[in-house]
């Protein structure tokens, strides 16, 4: 009974986030669901292309060491609204935010990118929507539209320089490297139910990924000492 009555109140919850997004969609709202086992969990499409329950589970990676050097789970089913609650982790951990963030188009929203820099002093760098299909057409993606804040101009044309795009290139070899690093260690299916205990599991994973690569830290300046 419990667990019907916390997943009843779940739905209704989904339901009035689901509504909000319809009007601003102009497209009528799905009939919100949720789990009867977990009742935080929201279906998701995975990879695979199925659908079914799932949480999204967050790592925020510093590139030059390939470091975890945030981590969270939510309940959202993508990505959009991420980012400033993230910066707001590291502050708070550290004491200070990135100058920049490289993120996929899933989080840049352009509410993220500019909070991102108007709070957070941190500048954005992520895919433009529709930039190959844009320059395809013979059109400039990087030119400012109509309706963009100054913020939100300055990313579209920092985007389109060649130094944005070398930075940018660092982000697969640390955030998508440590992705398929959780998928190889067999981060795939939770052990347990609930945010709070999935968020306990993300950050245990995240510190035994960290002991690892501070020992591959550690042992390649030794590898480079006696390299003939």
């Amino acid at each position: 009974q419990a667990r019907l009555e916390e997943a009843l109140k779940h739905v209704d919850q989904v339901q009035a986030q689901r509504e909000i997004q319809a009007k601003r969609s102009n497209q009528p709202a799905k009939e919100a669901r949720a789990s009867t086992t977990d009742p935080e969990a929201r279906v998701m499409q995975f990879a695979d292309g199925g659908s079914r329950p799932g949480l999204n589970v967050q790592f925020t990676t510093d590139t030059a060491s390939g470091i975890i050097a945030g981590v969270d789970v939510t309940s959202a089913g993508n990505d959009q609204g991420q980012l400033v609650p993230m910066l707001q982790q590291l502050k708070k951990r550290y004491g200070q935010t990135p100058r920049e963030a490289l993120v996929d188009g899933g989080f840049a929203s352009h509410d993220d990118i500019e909070r991102a820099a108007a709070e957070h002093h941190c500048q954005v760098f992520s895919p433009l929507k529709n930039e190959k299909q844009e320059l395809a057409a013979g059109r400039d993606p990087y030119a400012p539209k109509r309706g963009d804040s100054q913020i939100i101009a300055q990313w579209r044309e920092r985007m389109g320089t060649k130094e944005a795009k070398a930075i940018y290139r660092l982000r697969p070899p640390s955030a998508e490297w440590v992705n398929a690093q959780a998928r190889n260690r067999n981060l795939w299916r939770m052990p347990v139910r609930g945010l709070a205990k999935c968020r306990i599991v993300a950050v245990l994973y995240a510190l035994a990924h960290n002991l690892l690569q501070a020992v591959a830290l550690r042992a390649a300046p030794a590898a480079c000492r006696i390299k003939p």
